[in-house]
C-alpha cells in the first residue's frame, strides 16, 4: 500500500538519506568529543571521537561507533587499557589533530600515560579509563562497549561541544 504525505506550504519536506544529507542531520545533533588512546610500545596512539554515550551504571559502561575504515582502532582495540579524556572547550585545535590522516597526532600535545598504557590528554574536563569488551555490527561502523575502570573528573573545566561541524561553548539557560 502507497501513502501519500501532504505537506502544508512552507513547511519542510523530508530529505532523501544520502550519506551528506545524514551526516548534515546528525549534525543537528551536539555532542561532547573524547579522545581515546593507549601506547603502543612508548608512542601514544589514539583518535577523537564524538560518538560518544553513557550505557550502564551498574556495570559502569560506555560505548564508541568507530568507523571500519579507520586504521587506527585496530591498534587500541589490542591495548588492555584504553584512556579517555572528554575534552576541554580550549582543546578545538587538539580535537581537529587527533581526528587528522597522515599526522602525528600527539606532536605538541600534553599527555599521561596510566600504568596500564592508557593515553590522557591534559587539560581535559575528564579523564576515564576503560578496557574494550563486545563489539557489535553497526553498519558502516562498529559498535564497541568499554567497560570503565576509572573517572576523573575535573570540576569547573567546561567540555567541548561539536554541533554543526563547529566547536562551540555551553552556557547556562536563562
Amino acid at each position: 500500500m502507497v501513502t501519500s504525505v501532504h505537506h502544508p506550504p512552507g513547511a519542510p519536506v523530508p530529505a532523501e538519506l544520502t550519506a551528506a544529507t545524514l551526516r548534515q542531520a546528525f549534525g543537528a545533533y551536539p555532542t561532547g568529543v573524547v579522545a581515546i588512546g593507549a601506547l603502543r610500545g612508548t608512542e601514544p596512539v589514539g583518535f577523537a571521537a564524538s560518538s560518544f554515550v553513557s550505557i550502564s551504571l551498574e556495570p559502569p559502561m560506555v560505548a564508541i561507533s568507530v568507523a571500519r575504515t579507520s586504521t587506527t582502532w585496530p591498534r587500541l582495540a589490542e591495548a588492555p587499557v584504553l584512556g579517555l579524556s572528554v575534552l576541554s572547550r580550549d582543546q578545538g585545535g587538539l580535537c581537529r589533530r587527533l581526528a587528522s590522516r597522515g599526522v602525528d597526532r600527539f606532536d605538541g600535545v600534553t599527555w599521561r600515560a596510566t600504568p596500564e598504557g592508557g593515553v590522557l590528554i591534559d587539560d581535559a574536563a575528564l579523564w576515564l579509563t576503560a578496557r574494550a569488551g563486545a563489539v557489535y555490527d553497526g553498519g558502516d561502523h562498529e559498535i564497541v562497549l568499554l567497560e570503565l575502570l576509572t573517572a576523573e573528573l575535573f570540576s569547573g573545566v567546561e567540555p567541548l561541544v561539536f554541533h554543526t561541524s563547529q566547536f562551540r561553548e555551553l552556557a547556562p539557560h536563562a
